[in-house]
């Protein structure tokens, strides 16, 4: 109930604020688990993401965010679970795939941290390992506009025009190496940007 309620805020401010404009909605599954897998500049591209998407959306979350009170509180209500990110948290793919086996979405955001200045950088094998266990749709997205409203190091929101836009299905083709699938996956997502 909480994450309808959040999204419905969110969905107001997106569109008084930024002027949110979705593309490619019809390529999310209408039901049945799978994988979203985005860039990520900002702080913003979660709650973008979540707008867009007409599916409740699973979060990872790095893990220190869970230590703090009320917003520990709030992201583990609102479907996000932790990650630690310096090592191949194992306890974390492992949730990742008992939720997306029970038929939910999955956000994933293949840099595993925010890129600098905008620019992508290169993604963890992670998702790839999920990618090539699950075999579920991999839906590549890309979010433009975040890093102008709320870049890195910034201490205001700025209105901005953000976009949102989902690409067809990929396939992972099988037996590649983790790295590879994960490195197709963000070239689909750049191709987004294009």
């Amino acid at each position: 109930m909480l994450y309808w309620f959040s999204r419905v805020i969110c969905i107001f401010i997106f569109k008084v604020l930024f002027r949110i404009k979705i593309i490619g909605k019809e390529n999310i599954p209408k039901n049945g688990g799978f994988i979203l897998a985005s860039n990520h500049v900002s702080y913003l591209d979660p709650i973008a993401i979540g707008v867009a998407c007409p599916r409740k959306l699973n979060f990872m979350a790095r893990h220190d965010l869970f230590h703090k009170p009320l917003l520990g509180w709030l992201i583990s209500h609102l479907q996000a679970f932790p990650v630690k990110r310096a090592s191949a948290d194992l306890s974390a793919l492992k949730e990742a795939m008992r939720r997306v086996k029970k038929g939910q979405a999955l956000i994933l955001f293949p840099e595993g941290t925010r890129a600098r200045n905008g620019i992508s950088s290169d993604p963890q094998p992670g998702i790839g390992f999920l990618a090539a266990k699950l075999e579920v749709p991999i839906i590549p997205a890309f979010i433009k506009g975040t890093y102008e409203g709320l870049p890195k190091g910034a201490n205001f929101i700025r209105p901005v025009r953000i976009s949102v836009s989902f690409g067809r299905q990929i396939s992972v083709e099988r037996g590649l190496p983790y790295q590879k699938i994960a490195s197709d996956i963000m070239d689909n997502i750049r191709r987004l940007a294009c």
